[in-house]
């Protein structure tokens, strides 16, 4: 099976970095899309499971979840509202203010996210043909062009 390669004149080699990154994005994204489906989970799903583990067993807020989503154009309520549904986070109101509604993962869902972590070499398999030195390299490299960078969002 031959590689589809992007064909198009860049304007300079930065140009042609933009591209590849988006165009990379987007076969990392459908590997890990394809990877989750399994669980039958989203990315941003997992995402939002993730975020409620690391802060369990306190709760989170819709804007704290919100702020640590790594795709910060998600409709948190709506992901929120598809995993209370399915028994892995509860909503509730806070104890200190009753206006604030805070969210908890449940048992059912670290249970899922143990699951998940059993077979998280296959994360790992996305970035295989790197070796370790190149890895920290490439972490380093996206961390440059982060740097100093304002949020899109804030423009």
């Amino acid at each position: 099976m031959e590689k589809k390669r992007v064909k198009q004149a860049f304007r300079n080699e930065y140009h042609k970095g933009i591209v590849n990154l988006i165009y990379t994005y987007g076969v990392v994204s459908n590997r890990l899309q394809q990877h989750f489906s399994d669980f039958d989970l989203t990315t941003q799903q997992f995402n939002i499971l993730r975020i409620l583990r690391g802060a369990y067993p306190k709760a989170c807020t819709n804007s704290h979840i919100k702020d640590r989503m790594l795709d910060k154009n998600s409709d948190v309520t709506r992901i929120i509202n598809r995993l209370i549904t399915r028994d892995l986070v509860a909503r509730c109101s806070s104890e200190e203010d009753k206006r604030k509604v805070e969210i908890t993962i449940l048992d059912k869902g670290l249970r899922l996210l143990e699951q998940i972590d059993k077979v998280s070499y296959l994360e790992d398999d996305i970035l295989k043909n790197l070796s370790e030195d190149e890895i920290r390299q490439f972490n380093s490299l996206l961390e440059k062009i982060r740097k100093d960078k304002a949020d899109i969002s804030d423009q």
